[in-house]
């Protein structure tokens, strides 16, 4: 080994060092957003010392932004240090005029990429005509928006919300009125997997197996039964006389991008069909083209009673969705639900476009094959780095697996945390689900150039990672 070359491993270790303390102390988080952990007084200093280079002309700087974040908002985020303020396709700009390419599509929401012309004309139309239109009345949008979604699919009939929580809050309230309407007899019971992940609201956080996201709400509403993911003995144990529905992802994301069994998703089939429960799967993250079909439950030989929708399907507007066979919507009659927003003018126009450029464009199609050139991508990657376990997921939605590593004196080891960190740092965006398991979430406009370029920052984060 050269001198050189000795002080440049040096040096790689040094960075390395540094970016496992930046994510561990919250992916490179400014002082400022720490100040609930640091104090309020740190915070005032911050502000102080930064308020004449907040701005640049008449935009905040990141570390303008920064500092007011910290001042005025609830820290219910661990933010990273970065402000995006402009995106166009797989790409985003910062407030400091940094580009960064975008593998994570604000968590499953960019389908289409960021600002697709498509979902810009439809939305500056509809601003300049009707924002808002109460429920009271019929609404064309979302009429035409649900003929848009339901047409072709095993599902007459759509209720409208506005994020993916509220979604499966409309899902299991459906379950349990369904029941009451057909069967009379009480059941209530709603079946989820551990792993799982549905909302944050107090139902749909207790519908979610993972009780890191339910400490400290308690006492949570009854009524819920959790089983192991992929476990076909367990769901049979689970499926009673009182269940109203059972209520799965095709494709767990929070809980590591881990996918169902054809088997599994089968027998759940048949033991609602036999118990007369629904069976509600949960889409908000996999479905419009994310898994390579238009709803992932396309990729097993199933159909459900209900799937729910949001993410995706208004390009970044806020709009969610649940959609349901005739039999089970009949079961929702005037004043059992509503929502003030849901389906409103905007919301629809940018959801109509969003699926009519998923089909105009063949967008499914292309998550298919884009999300195959990207496994094999990353296999070709961990094929070169022992430490990764495993490459797994379907379509556009893949998770990174890393195997035991080695934990230093700052804490345990999280790999996957650690490299989210060197790759933000090399202007690359994807994230963390835990410690171990990193996903991958492109918009489905991606090219094949742009998984090369973010597989080759990944490949240069994991190099100085793990030598």
């Amino acid at each position: 080994m050269t001198g050189d070359s000795g002080h440049q491993r040096r040096e790689e270790g040094s960075a390395a060092a540094s970016v496992r303390a930046r994510a561990r102390a919250g992916a490179g988080a400014h002082p400022g957003l720490l100040w609930l952990r640091g104090g309020g007084r740190a915070m005032e200093a911050c502000c102080e010392t930064r308020k004449t280079s907040a701005h640049d002309g008449d935009r905040l700087t990141t570390t303008g932004i920064g500092d007011l974040s910290a001042r005025y908002l609830m820290h219910t985020y661990s933010r990273a240090m970065i402000a995006p303020v402009r995106g166009s396709g797989v790409r985003v700009w910062d407030a400091d005029g940094k580009e960064y390419l975008d593998f994570l599509g604000g968590i499953a929401v960019c389908g289409l990429g960021h600002c697709h012309p498509a979902v810009v004309a439809a939305v500056k139309k509809q601003a300049e005509t009707l924002l808002h239109c109460s429920n009271l009345y019929l609404i064309e949008g979302q009429a035409l928006l649900a003929k848009a979604l339901l047409d072709g699919s095993p599902f007459g009939k759509a209720f409208f919300c506005n994020s993916g929580a509220e979604a499966n809050e409309a899902a299991i309230k459906l379950a349990r009125k369904y029941a009451r309407m057909r069967h009379e007899d009480g059941r209530y019971e709603i079946v989820t997997a551990l792993g799982s992940f549905h909302g944050r609201t107090l139902a749909t956080v207790t519908a979610t197996g993972q009780p890191k996201y339910q400490k400290g709400f308690e006492p949570l509403p009854t009524g819920f039964r959790y089983v192991p993911f992929n476990d076909v003995a367990a769901l049979e144990k689970a499926v009673s006389d009182v269940t109203a529905a059972v209520l799965l992802e095709p494709v767990q994301g929070e809980g590591g991008v881990h996918v169902a069994d054809e088997a599994y998703l089968g027998r759940a089939r048949q033991l609602c069909d036999e118990r007369g429960a629904l069976l509600i799967l949960d889409e908000v993250q996999t479905g419009m083209g994310r898994t390579g079909r238009m709803f992932a439950f396309e990729h097993f030989a199933i159909e459900p009673d209900a799937v729910t929708l949001a993410k995706a399907l208004g390009g970044g507007v806020p709009i969610g969705a649940i959609l349901a066979r005739d039999e089970a919507a009949q079961a929702f009659t005037p004043g059992t639900h509503a929502s003030t927003f849901g389906g409103n003018p905007l919301a629809c126009a940018a959801a109509l476009a969003v699926v009519e450029t998923i089909r105009a464009e063949g967008l499914v199609e292309r998550a298919a094959e884009m999300g195959r050139y990207l496994a094999g991508m990353l296999g070709a990657l961990a094929g070169r780095f022992p430490q990764v376990a495993e490459i797994r997921g379907k379509g556009l939605m893949l998770g990174m697996e890393f195997g035991e590593c080695e934990g230093d004196a700052r804490g345990p080891a999280a790999p996957a945390r650690d490299v989210a960190a060197a790759c933000l740092g090399r202007g690359l965006l994807v994230n963390a689900v835990s410690d171990t398991t990193l996903r991958f979430l492109p918009p489905l406009v991606v090219g094949r150039a742009d998984i090369d370029e973010a597989v080759s920052i990944l490949e240069k984060a994991m190099g100085v990672m793990f030598g």
